[in-house]
């Protein structure tokens, strides 16, 4: 992720700052890129510290206008995580727009987001994340990070955030947009297998068996049918080059990383792997030495690699392809 500045005293500003040290209300334009001053806020700039501009006052930004739900604000800590959850909601659309996708050159239809809780007040509700026909149901329970660590560990995950789910079931949702272009499904169909196997027997085998993953997936859960294995493998693509395109948007150096190297313009993908794979272990051997966890605790075998190399070549090259076949927008 980017460093950015105050546009009136040029201090560093973050992707989530509302106000810089001189004391500028500061705005992320998620067109331009950049913080802004004097424009439209979000409107719920002041309820969840929403910093992203508007279209006009009073109106909810690109980003809040996709949660068609969320919860009852009033009941527990859930005003605190739905916060917490569009911060991460709001990171990884910023990804995903620097290829491109759901700017306002990207005519194609958006995801709706389902934000609820499992306490509505009274009582405890299940809340199970997924996608289905554009819609994305997100468990804003999950921002408490005792509780997501806590399923991390039961569920034996090596990695589990508010970032991995949006970025997981975004990949669900670009799916669907992707199907449409004339090539995509016999080439997924190829490297991830038929997507058209019943998912819910599949899922049924998954969870009595949880299978190895083997050689073949990156991760337990890409196992279970081709759809997971997408959205798992999308999501870690977005992982190696947000977190590569952080190490070097901080200014930092290392052998294997060239100077002034930008991993989101990049298109080759193995160049790319090969690269975030020097940051992951560098950072993992500093995270050691604190005894922390490893920043990136993935093994990348050879049909691992090839799976994100064929989705980083449909999230780079095919928006144009897609927006055209999908010409319907979902306006705020």
């Amino acid at each position: 992720m980017q460093r950015f500045s105050c546009p009136l005293c040029g201090t560093s500003a973050y992707f989530h700052n509302l106000t810089c040290a001189c004391g500028a209300h500061l705005a992320y334009d998620p067109e331009a890129r950049a913080m802004v001053t004097d424009v439209p806020f979000c409107v719920n700039r002041g309820r969840i510290d929403c910093n992203w501009t508007a279209p006009r006052q009073g109106a909810f930004c690109a980003s809040c206008a996709m949660s068609r739900v969320v919860p009852v604000l009033h009941v527990g800590d859930n005003l605190r995580l739905l916060a917490r959850a569009e911060r991460g909601k709001r990171w990884v659309l910023a990804n995903l727009a620097q290829w491109g996708w759901f700017t306002r050159t990207d005519t194609g239809a958006r995801p709706r987001f389902l934000m609820l809780s499992e306490h509505t007040g009274g009582r405890t509700q299940r809340v199970v994340m997924g996608h289905a026909k554009g819609q994305i149901t997100i468990n804003v329970t999950e921002a408490d990070e005792l509780i997501r660590l806590k399923r991390q560990l039961d569920l034996g995950e090596q990695y589990r955030s508010m970032v991995g789910h949006f970025r997981h079931e975004m990949a669900h949702f670009l799916f669907d947009r992707l199907t449409a272009l004339p090539g995509f499904l016999p080439a997924f169909r190829d490297i991830f297998g038929d997507e058209r196997e019943p998912y819910g027997e599949a899922l049924k085998r998954y969870y009595a068996d949880l299978p190895d993953p083997g050689e073949d997936h990156i991760t337990r859960y890409a196992a279970a049918h081709p759809h997971e294995d997408w959205a798992e493998s999308v999501a870690h693509l977005l992982h190696m080059v947000d977190f590569t395109d952080s190490f070097v948007s901080t200014g930092l150096t290392m052998g294997g990383v060239p100077d002034g190297y930008r991993p989101y313009a990049e298109d080759d993908t193995p160049r790319l792997l090969g690269i975030a794979s020097e940051v992951a272990i560098a950072v993992n051997d500093i995270n050691r030495a604190l005894d922390n966890g490893d920043l990136y605790p993935f093994v990348l075998t050879g049909p691992v690699r090839a799976k994100l190399a064929f989705a980083h070549h449909w999230l780079r090259s095919a928006l144009g392809a897609a927006a055209a076949a999908h010409p319907e927008r979902h306006s705020a």
